[in-house]
């Protein structure tokens, strides 16, 4: 079964820290990176998690790299949060495959219903894929 990770991508290292210190308090393992570059190098989409992804940031946004995970095959919800959205944003974050969409300055308890529908969707996900192939090598034997 996934762990409980949640995934921080952020530009800005005082919203990293701070979403950190609230999530390790909440109960979360925390893994947090400075783009969507370093996010890209380190990740291990095996123990699963969410991933709270800041929407603008340089060198790659974060719909870039929902696209970049999407390619990949990586199977993480995904909850942009920003200071800057639009409708057209949300809607093509949401099109994209997104999972939740949550503007800035984030309200705790928002943030952490989200995280928790996500990482509960990620756990059905799972156990879908693992009866899925379950059944699949019954049959093959």
């Amino acid at each position: 079964m996934p762990d409980k990770t949640v995934f921080v991508v952020d530009d800005d290292a005082a919203v990293r820290q701070g979403l950190r210190f609230m999530l390790r308090a909440a109960g979360y393992s925390v893994e947090a990176f400075p783009s969507a570059r370093s996010f890209l190098e380190e990740y291990d989409p095996r123990p699963g998690g969410c991933l709270l992804l800041d929407v603008q940031m340089p060198q790659m946004s974060g719909l870039e790299l929902q696209q970049r995970i999407n390619v990949r095959g990586w199977r993480i919800p995904v909850i942009f949060i920003t200071g800057h959205g639009t409708v057209q944003l949300a809607i093509a974050a949401v099109k994209a495959g997104a999972f939740d969409f949550i503007e800035k300055p984030l309200r705790e308890e928002a943030l952490l219903e989200s995280i928790e529908r996500a990482l509960h969707w990620n756990d059905r996900a799972y156990e879908e894929r693992l009866e899925c192939a379950t059944f699949r090598a019954a049959w093959l034997c």
